[in-house]
């Protein structure tokens, strides 16, 4: 069982990863962008009411995950909709953003010292990974100026 949910989530991300660049190509249609975006915030719902049972920091790690979970897919969404650098980089901070969110709320779990430390670490992991968006964000530019 285990190995088949590894197996959908690595299919799920190459997918994504392919087919993003795949619809890079053709901006969407106004319905196509409605329904998709209808479907992504029905799932949103379903996966905020699915912590509805959970108690304690584990609910609220669960709608960390959810609505960082809704924040990436809309920016996917919006980055298969207007394709560009600017997009793709609002996608790779949302997925930043997502991460240090979770991350926080899991340091939650922890006291003291261990808390401090597991949050400072979980904004360093931040700073990075939002620099990282940006930096690959500008690499386009300057590469298009070396060609110049």
């Amino acid at each position: 069982m285990y190995k088949h949910v590894i197996s959908l989530a690595v299919a799920v991300a190459i997918g994504f990863g392919i087919g993003g660049s795949a619809f890079a190509a053709d901006a969407m249609s106004k319905d196509a962008y409605k329904a998709e975006k209808d479907k992504i915030e029905t799932q949103a719902k379903a996966d905020k009411k699915a912590c509805d049972g959970m108690k304690a920091n584990a609910k609220d790690v669960c709608q960390a995950e959810a609505k960082a979970k809704e924040k990436i897919a809309k920016a996917e969404l919006d980055a298969k909709n207007k394709p560009g650098a600017k997009a793709d980089e609002k996608v790779r901070l949302m997925k930043a953003e997502g991460d240090y969110e979770v991350a926080k709320e899991k340091c939650e779990d922890q006291q003291g010292a261990a808390m401090a430390t597991c949050k400072k670490d979980a904004k360093a992991s931040y700073d990075k990974a939002k620099t990282a968006a940006k930096q690959a964000a500008a690499q386009p530019k300057a590469d298009a100026k070396s060609k110049s």
